[in-house]
């Protein structure tokens, strides 16, 4: 038995105790996160590779994107992705073919970096795990993968020294057996020690389950990632777009208020904040890139918004347009800085807010009105004048003001909230004196009936906003509310998670339209 354990020492020498044991740590280690992503990937229902494919900015962005547009690839990918993970990763993690498992693993780790490398220019759609500009997790562990392509694996602890020294074994025991092949045997401690790496897989795919289910968590490590637009394969079909001028329009407009925190909440003080708090600049890029792939191509943006969506049109090479709003306060001077500001970052479309509309046609300051409107004409973009009160189109037809649009309120006032019509007084919305006794910030088109008479004498494209009257009413009845009384288009509010659900009532609205009466005029 001597003579067996000195003939196989050679071949299957453990590496100095020390080092052999950080090795195995570091194997491990990296199977269990390989193993990890490949089962939690497996667990994840249409889980895909494509949205990581697809916004590939790395060194071959055609090659991923050819990769994540093609179906057929891309259930071939997907499928080699998650068993490649799981494969390699309790490969390593037992120490069976270590040095194949490396290669694999050193290819597709090299794809994930090629895919997504760590430039200075990061994607903020893409979670970011260990970035230090070039150098990335993906990095770090295919450098340790290739120290196991070069170390031997039987000097190693796994099942690859076991079969080594089991074989080794075999053959010094038919070189010494005279007649019959004496039985070959391990020890039991040498068979332990290299069965090390066993009890993990159980473990792993244990606990692996367990925070599945606890938390539905998909994998979000620089491998590959699910992202919440994979809803887009929901929708309904193409958003409808018409002509303002010379810009082709969605007929649903991305609002802004809710990314910029104004909740129009009624006395609930929190809800600012708290719509601020989910809107991080993250979350905001995201939302528009979602509501630009499902078919959205304009954004009514604060002034304040402008910086973060001119850094999304820069990371994204959008063309997605801006609806942008014109403030005047607190004085009407103000007005010619924020169409600078407003054409500095772009602007597609300017228009001078409903707040400021409301103000000057009640102060009878129309010349302030026509000052703005021309301001924003030589701009050479087209320029539009909002309102909550109908008298101010009206007011501005007859003052002669020629708007390239006007930017109207308008919904029902079938909702319980709704301030009682004897209450309902014109101009409430910018007279804080009635706020208390009266109109209580939640309705924003008084008189609804009207809106439609006066706007369907008026010639020009009509975006209508406030169609839910800040979420008091449904977009499957505001919609159409909205649409068949005339809207040529109209601007909502929307978190991420509702971009696709509205976009598809907007669908279903235009493609069934009943009693519309007003001509379109975009």
């Amino acid at each position: 038995m001597t003579g067996r354990d000195t003939g196989a020492a050679p071949r299957s020498a453990l590496l100095w105790k020390p080092v052999a044991a950080i090795l195995l740590c570091l194997r491990i280690a990296i199977g269990w996160q390989f193993l990890y992503e490949g089962l939690a990937k497996l667990l994840t229902p249409d889980w895909t590779a494509a949205p990581y494919l697809l916004l590939s900015h790395g060194f071959f962005p055609g090659f991923f994107h050819w990769l994540g547009s093609s179906p057929g690839m891309l259930r071939a990918v997907d499928s080699l992705n998650i068993w490649g993970l799981i494969l390699i990763g309790a490969a390593l993690i037992v120490g069976c073919m270590t040095r194949l498992a490396s290669a694999f693993g050193i290819v597709l780790l090299s794809l994930y970096y090629l895919a997504q490398p760590p430039l200075i220019r990061t994607d903020y759609r893409i979670p970011v795990e260990g970035h230090y500009l070039l150098v990335n997790t993906n990095l770090v562990e295919l450098l340790v993968l290739a120290v196991f392509l070069a170390v031997p694996p039987a000097s190693q602890w796994g099942l690859d020294r076991l079969w080594r020294e089991w074989r080794s074994r075999k053959r010094a025991a038919a070189k010494d057996a005279s007649i019959t092949p004496a039985p070959v045997s391990l020890s039991r401690r040498k068979t332990l020690e290299n069965l090390i790496g066993v009890p993990v897989l159980p473990i792993l795919g244990y606990v692996t389950r367990q925070k599945y289910d606890w938390e539905r968590i998909h994998a979000v490590t620089g491998a590959t990632i699910k992202l919440q637009d994979l809803t887009l394969k929901d929708l309904k079909g193409e958003l409808p777009k018409g002509n303002l001028g010379k810009l082709k329009v969605s007929r649903l407009i991305l609002g802004g208020n809710l990314i910029g925190g104004y909740s129009h909440a009624r006395d609930l003080v929190y809800t600012s904040q708290l719509f601020k708090a989910y809107n991080t600049d993250r979350k905001v890029l995201e939302t528009l890139e979602l509501a630009e792939r499902a078919g959205i191509n304009t954004f009514c943006a604060d002034p304040n918004e402008l910086p973060l969506f001119s850094k999304y049109r820069e990371l994204n090479a959008s063309k997605m347009q801006t609806l942008v709003q014109i403030w005047g306060q607190p004085k009407p001077a103000d007005m010619k800085e924020t169409i600078d500001k407003a054409i500095d970052h772009g602007g597609t479309m300017l228009y001078i807010r409903g707040v400021e509309g409301d103000i000057f046609v009640k102060s009878g300051q129309m010349d302030v009105l026509g000052k703005a409107l021309d301001y924003i004409k030589s701009q050479g973009v087209p320029a539009g004048i909002g309102a909550h009160s109908i008298e101010v189109p009206i007011q501005c037809e007859k003052a002669g003001l020629d708007p390239d649009y006007y930017v109207k309120t308008f919904h029902s006032d079938n909702y319980w909230s709704a301030t009682p019509r004897k209450d309902r007084v014109e101009f409430s919305v910018i007279d804080p004196e009635l706020a208390h006794g009266s109109w209580k910030d939640n309705i924003f088109d008084l008189f609804p009936e009207k809106t439609i008479e006066v706007m369907g004498t008026i010639k020009k494209p009509w975006i209508a906003f406030k169609v839910l009257a800040a979420g008091a009413v449904h977009p499957k009845d505001g919609f159409r509310f909205a649409f068949e009384n005339g809207a040529d288009f109209i601007n909502v509010g929307m978190f991420d998670f509702q971009v696709v659900e509205d976009v598809n009532v907007a669908i279903d609205v235009l493609s069934n339209l009943q009693d519309r009466a007003r001509p379109w005029y975009a």
